[in-house]
C-alpha cells in the first residue's frame, strides 16, 4: 500500500470548497462567541445577583455537556420549538452558543483581575460604567485575556470537525466522503490533520504577534 498523491490532486476542489467552509464558519463563530460572551460577562458583572446567577447556571450547563449532544440539540431538537435551521446556520449557532460560555469566563476573570483601585478612582472622577469599561476594564483586561482567548479560537478551530456529524459540508465531511469512496482513509485524514496542524501554528503566531504589540497596556503590581 501507497500513499496516493493523486487522490488529493484529483479533488483538490472539493477539498478546498470544504477548507473555506470550514474557516468561513470559524471565523463568524469565534466573533460571534466572543462578542455574545463579552456582554453575558458585562451583564453578570454590573447586572445584578439575579442576572449573574441566572447566566451562571446556563454555563455551568454549557460548560458541562459534551458539544456533540449541544449540536444534535439544536439541529433535531430545535423543530419541536419552532427553529428549524439548515445545517450550515445550526452549526454556526450551536458553536456560537457553546463559544460564548467559555468566552463570557475567560472575560469575567479579566474583569475580576483588573485592581478595584482603578475602577474606584474612574467613579471618582465621575466616569460612567460605560465608560469604565471602555478606558479602563478593557485596556487593563486585554492583556490578560488574550492567551486563554486564542487558546479558545484554536478550540473552536478543531471543533468545527463535529459539525460534519449534522452534514455541514467542512473539510471533514468533505475529506471523510472522499476517504470512503476511494479508499484513502490515510490520505484523507493526513490533509485533514496537516490542515488543522497550520491553521493551529498561524492562530498561535498571530496571538504572540498581538501580545507583543499589546504590551504597552501590561500592568504589574509592586
Amino acid at each position: 500500500m501507497t500513499f496516493d498523491t493523486n487522490v488529493i490532486f484529483s479533488n483538490l476542489p472539493e477539498i478546498l470548497n470544504g477548507a473555506w467552509v470550514t474557516i468561513l464558519i470559524w471565523i463568524v463563530t469565534t466573533l460571534a462567541a466572543a462578542v455574545l460572551g463579552f456582554l453575558v460577562a458585562v451583564a453578570r458583572r454590573f447586572g445584578g445577583m439575579l442576572l449573574d446567577r441566572a447566566f451562571g447556571l446556563v454555563i455551568a450547563v454549557l460548560r458541562g455537556t459534551p458539544f456533540l449532544i449541544q449540536i444534535f440539540l439544536v439541529y433535531y431538537g430545535g423543530p419541536f420549538v419552532g427553529l428549524s435551521l439548515d445545517p450550515i446556520p445550526a452549526g454556526i449557532v450551536g458553536l456560537s452558543i457553546y463559544g460564548a460560555a467559555y468566552f463570557s469566563e475567560i472575560f469575567r476573570s479579566g474583569f475580576a483581575a483588573v485592581p478595584k483601585g482603578h475602577i474606584e478612582a474612574g467613579l471618582c472622577v465621575g466616569l460612567t460604567q460605560g465608560q469604565i469599561i471602555r478606558r479602563i476594564l478593557l485596556p487593563e483586561m486585554t492583556m490578560l485575556v488574550l492567551p486563554p482567548s486564542v487558546n479558545m479560537t484554536i478550540i473552536l478551530m478543531k471543533e468545527t470537525a463535529v459539525l460534519s456529524i449534522i452534514t455541514v459540508p467542512e473539510l471533514t465531511a468533505t475529506l471523510s466522503a472522499i476517504g470512503s469512496q476511494q479508499y484513502a482513509f490515510v490520505e484523507a485524514l493526513f490533509v485533514l490533520a496537516l490542515f488543522y496542524w497550520v491553521l493551529v501554528e498561524i492562530t498561535g503566531w498571530l496571538g504572540h504577534l498581538a501580545e507583543t504589540k499589546l504590551t504597552r497596556f501590561r500592568f504589574f503590581n509592586i
